[in-house]
């Protein structure tokens, strides 16, 4: 059977809570769309985050991986199509680090696709009657900066789907407003884009 990486992330930025941590940690040992899921949930932290999921990936060898992150400004959800080679973050992290127009990788690649299928898993969320769209950019914080990390470590595996898919928060949890879909739906939305990668 085929492992299916999921990874989410600790809460950040004042949260209490996040929700790809939640549904990582939800989803560990189940079987979806053929593969059994293993799961994780990375620092909210530069370099500290890429180190522990390519570590992971190493280990568990994946056919699948398919990293979460909350966007709280979204109201959809979202699958990412480019990850690009900067780290600048407009907070610092949850070590205190901020860096500035700093590349992931010297000497690295301007960007990398994604190698999910993102156009499909935004149609199968919508079929589902689920809010999706896909998303040209994931942004220069931590969430940016483990999709890249990933997609250099990957980019001699083409057989590997890999990529990231950001979340908004949920509309029955306090905190945010503006989100359109439920915890549970989110749950939904993460299993189906699963199921269409591993397809």
């Amino acid at each position: 059977m085929q492992t299916v990486l999921v990874t989410g992330f600790e809460s950040f930025g004042g949260d209490a809570r996040n929700p790809s941590a939640e549904l990582a940690q939800a989803l560990a040992g189940r079987v979806i769309g053929g593969g059994r899921v293993v799961t994780a949930v990375l620092p909210c932290v530069f370099g500290a985050s890429s180190r522990e999921l390519l570590a992971l990936v190493r280990r568990h060898r994946p056919a699948v991986v398919l990293c979460l992150g909350l966007a709280v400004n979204r109201t959809e959800i979202t699958p990412e199509r480019v990850a690009i080679n900067i780290d600048d973050a407009r907070i610092p992290d949850n070590a205190g680090a901020q860096p500035v127009d700093r590349p992931i990788v010297r000497g690295g690649p301007t960007a990398y696709w994604s190698t999910l299928p993102v156009k499909p898993i935004v149609t199968a969320l919508r079929r589902r009657r689920l809010p999706a769209s896909v998303s040209q950019t994931a942004g220069t914080f931590v969430c940016n900066h483990v999709f890249y990390a990933l997609m250099h470590a990957l980019r001699r595996q083409r057989a590997v789907r890999a990529g990231f898919m950001h979340l908004p928060w949920p509309a029955d949890w306090p905190g945010h407003a503006g989100a359109k879909v439920t915890f549970a739906e989110l749950g939904r939305a993460v299993e189906a884009a699963i199921a269409v990668a591993q397809r």
